[in-house]
């Protein structure tokens, strides 16, 4: 039975936390700017007991870092440029891809297998290590400083992770765009005279709605991948602060954007473990509400679960490619 999505709890969820993270993102900006509360020790009787980084508790409940910075304020101000720069991306991806989707699975069918075959390659290209290629020139800031401002350098950043997967999602929508193309009800549309434009706005778009939805949330969480690689690679979002002096500081964030703050702190997980964990968990806490909206949205509007329909379909594959164990009275002694 389908309903409202806006009713649907999973849906609602993702929506409230994502939703939620960006409101208190930009009222704390607006409020207190980029200035975050700081706790250098914690003393008992006028005695140090703990300096920074400081472990978690009541008043700070995710820790701070080694400066003494608090890490929630630190993740709150970040929230905004890390999760709209996915949102961004995605929905560039799916933006740009879906007409060319269509002139591959309408117009150009006889070339779509040359077209698959080419983007057969970019599935073994990690691109992770080519954004890092392409990007580093930008994001890492030279010994006379950057000659971009950051916007420029953000939209720099966006075409080069939206452009890297655009040929993928692009074959992926015209095999699927091909296959609705032969159905029978868009022959009877053709034998009624509708033109391939209108068929294409009138009856295809409205049957990939739902594989467009899905779509643009796994490019939301594989964005955000990315960014957590890069973050890794020391290159984060809208630059990488670089200090060139003789006694330098480890690169950092000029955004404070949750792969900045991966990147930045990862060197403490060891000693400090709640520092760089404090972002990958909200990381995946993201992620996660993403996933709660597509599984929302599709029982919503189709009645069943994409993901469990998702793991069936994985395990009949599994088990259609399991091998067989080979036994000694599988094989005949032939004598010579």
């Amino acid at each position: 039975m389908k309903r409202s999505v806006w009713k649907h709890p999973f849906f609602l969820s993702g929506f409230i936390f994502i939703a939620a993270l960006l409101i208190f993102s930009f009222a704390y900006s607006f409020l207190w700017g980029n200035e975050v509360r700081k706790l250098y020790y914690i003393s008992v009787d006028s005695v140090p007991v703990e300096s920074a980084p400081i472990s978690p508790k009541w008043t700070y409940p995710f820790g701070t870092d080694p400066l003494g910075l608090d890490m929630l304020g630190k993740v709150i101000i970040g929230a905004k440029y890390t999760i709209l720069a996915a949102l961004v991306v995605a929905f560039l991806r799916v933006f740009i891809s879906l007409p060319l989707g269509f002139f591959l699975g309408v117009y150009l069918q006889r070339y779509r297998k040359y077209f698959n075959g080419t983007v057969e390659s970019f599935h073994y290209i990690p691109l992770s290590i080519l954004a890092y290629f392409l990007l580093y020139p930008v994001l890492w800031e030279p010994y006379e400083g950057f000659s971009t401002s950051m916007g420029e350098r953000l939209v720099i950043e966006t075409i080069v992770l939206t452009l890297l997967v655009v040929p993928i999602i692009s074959s992926l929508l015209g095999n699927e765009i091909a296959q609705v193309y032969k159905s029978e009800f868009i022959t009877s549309a053709q034998a009624l005279g509708a033109r391939k434009f209108r068929i294409m706005i009138k009856h295809i778009l409205p049957a990939i709605r739902e594989k467009l939805v899905i779509l643009f949330g796994q490019q939301v969480m594989q964005t955000l991948i990315i960014f957590i690689h890069l973050g890794l690679l020391k290159l984060f979002l809208g630059g990488t602060d670089v200090d060139y002096q003789l006694v330098n500081d480890p690169p950092k964030s000029m955004t404070l954007e949750w792969s900045g703050l991966i990147g930045d702190t990862f060197r403490y997980l060891q000693g400090a473990p709640w520092v760089p964990l404090t972002p990958i968990l909200f990381f995946a806490a993201t992620m996660f509400a993403v996933a709660l909206m597509i599984e929302g949205y599709v029982q919503a509007t189709s009645g069943y679960s994409y993901y469990s329909r998702k793991f069936k379909r994985k395990a009949s594959i599994a088990e259609q490619v399991e091998v067989r164990e080979i036994k000694k009275s599988d094989f005949t002694r032939v004598e010579i």
